[in-house]
């Protein structure tokens, strides 16, 4: 199936202050961003705690005991033996926390795809049409692109990793990278009931860049603080999730199958 997106005539801009009064001014939406936002802090806090402790079975055993420092060469093993665990402690937990998110974004998805869903609705208000509505079916889709997204962000960061290594522009490359990723993540939610797979919606980010940039430049941005990024993306999420979709809706798309 070949899809097509065309381009529109671009509506005005709305600032991420009329998202933020447009949650509170609807009950409904807020209850329903204050769930979510429960929801993915505990499932990210208890796939973090099992991540963790996985590992620290796997490896925990090496660091019980430091190894003996008896002369010139143990002074030097103690040494590396402390910046290894010193090491190994904050990349595992780093690594914990982004596959603790991964997961949690993957299995919350039908519910984030629902809040952009009555975001949609609310803000149309009678223009508004769903041709599908509630079904099982959806649920079941929604998780599948969301866990397609997810294994995407696996690639997005090997990728990171390389480009990170070029000279002066590796790390400019590496903040766009992960600016359009957010962006990709967040209008998986307002595509999910026009049925987008993943290669219609990167084509969007394609003819869409500008607004793309716009709309990815701080999750990104909240994603690279270290440990404590998940935890605010747990408590914004919501609030990009109905941004981004009162944004998608402002635009004129047609999406032809």
């Amino acid at each position: 199936m070949d899809s097509i997106i065309e381009r529109g005539n671009q509506k005005k801009w709305l600032p991420l202050t009329f998202s933020l009064r447009f949650i509170f001014g609807n009950l409904n939406i807020l209850g329903l961003s204050l769930l979510l936002m429960f929801c993915t802090g505990l499932l990210t806090w208890i796939g973090y705690l099992v991540t963790v402790h996985f590992a620290d079975g796997l490896t925990g055993h090496f660091f019980q005991q430091a190894p003996d420092a008896a002369g010139i060469i143990g002074w030097f093993l103690i040494k590396g033996w402390w910046l290894l665990k010193f090491l190994f402690l904050i990349f595992s937990r780093v690594i914990a926390f982004y596959l603790a998110f991964l997961v949690s974004y993957s299995l919350t998805a039908p519910g984030y795809a629902f809040l952009s869903l009555s975001a949609e609705k609310k803000y149309l208000g009678e223009d508004f049409t769903d041709d599908e509505g509630f079904s099982w079916a959806g649920i079941v889709r929604d998780l599948v692109e969301g866990c397609k997204i997810g294994l995407f962000g696996l690639g997005v960061t090997i990728a990171a990793v390389i480009l990170n290594l070029i000279p002066v522009i590796g790390a400019g490359l590496v903040i766009l990278l992960y600016i359009f990723y957010s962006t990709l993540m967040f209008i998986d939610y307002p595509t999910s009931r026009q049925r987008w797979r993943l290669g219609t919606k990167l084509k969007w980010l394609k003819k869409q860049w500008s607004r793309a940039l716009r709309i990815g430049w701080l999750p990104a941005l909240v994603s690279m603080i270290p440990v404590v990024n998940i935890f605010f993306m747990a408590l914004l999420f919501p609030l990009f999730t109905v941004h981004t979709t009162l944004n998608f809706v402002n635009t004129s798309i047609t999406h032809k199958s």
